[in-house]
């Protein structure tokens, strides 16, 4: 995109704009590159001859390059927030993005495993395929027991863990901290590990401040993790689609199978809006309805 352009100009404050704002760097980078291309699509246009023809010319470009639906709406999303902001700015009155309809995506819901399989796969014994037996039923205690996200937990700190209150400070998106509860397994988990952390750095002291380290004691990667997890689960007899976010989803779907409350189960898992929480209520209605069918003598 031309650097010079009235749009590209403003795109550059934008994102200077989500930076001060504390927005998440992957918010950031996927808004970058969507909106690289839009001021490269709107050239040297003014706001005033863009119009929500013109958006929509712009999304058709992006179909035509083999962009998935899903790519699609995110450029849209973005480029309706760059109008919100540019309105707040006193920049511009309309917002053309607003005319023109998100691409209708498949309603897909992550199958999340049962609670049995859970179990299974966190109670048995670790499979030959972890690396570091401890540390990996530690990732899937923490991953599952408290429901964070894969970024939150490669970032948790030793000095994070509270042991006597059985909690954890978690730094959510947007740098947003929040304490999470955990149980007596991830106490167990950690009460196994710890001591195994601390041989690889022997004599050398103390180490590294994170809490979840990898065979030469550098921090472990989200990717690092995902692999891991995804090992594991498979050696498990898991589906080869579980990801660290199936474990999050299956700690909000169970505790709300359980009876767990909507408003708590979006404490625990830092979200923003309560509608982001009615997702689980989805997932947890289908398996309610299995339920009913099969054991109501009146659905049979």
């Amino acid at each position: 995109m031309k650097s010079d352009t009235l749009v590209a100009r403003a795109v550059k404050d934008f994102l200077r704009h989500l930076g001060e704002r504390n927005a998440s760097p992957h918010t950031i980078k996927a808004y970058s590159g969507d909106l690289a291309l839009f001021a490269g699509y709107a050239g040297s246009r003014g706001w005033k001859q863009i119009d929500h023809i013109v958006v929509r010319g712009f999304l058709s470009q992006l179909y035509e390059k083999g962009l998935s639906k899903t790519s699609v709406a995110r450029a849209l999303a973005a480029v309706r927030s760059l109008y919100r902001w540019l309105a707040r700015e006193g920049v511009v009155e309309q917002n053309p993005a607003k005319l023109v309809a998100t691409p209708k995506l498949p309603k897909k819901l992550p199958r999340v495993p049962t609670i049995e399989e859970m179990n299974a796969v966190i109670d048995g014994e670790m499979p030959e395929v972890a690396a570091f037996p401890e540390r990996d039923r530690l990732l899937f205690e923490l991953l599952y027991g408290c429901g964070i996200r894969n970024s939150e937990l490669t970032g948790i700190n030793l000095d994070d863990i509270r042991i006597s209150a059985e909690a954890i400070l978690i730094r959510g998106k947007g740098k947003k901290e929040r304490y999470v509860p955990f149980g007596d397994s991830v106490k167990a988990a950690l009460g196994a590990y710890l001591p195994e952390r601390q041989k690889i750095f022997g004599a050398k002291g103390k180490g590294s401040t994170a809490l979840l380290i990898n065979r030469r004691g550098g921090r472990l990667t989200t990717r690092s993790v995902g692999r891991i997890i995804k090992r594991i689960a498979v050696a498990k007899g898991l589906s080869p689609d579980v990801h660290p976010h199936t474990l999050r989803h299956a700690f909000g779907t169970h505790m709300l199978e359980e009876g767990a409350d909507l408003r708590a189960i979006q404490e625990l898992l830092g979200h923003e809006r309560l509608a982001t929480t009615q997702r689980y209520t989805q997932l947890s209605m289908k398996h309610v309805l299995q339920v009913y069918d099969q054991t109501h003598p009146r659905a049979k």
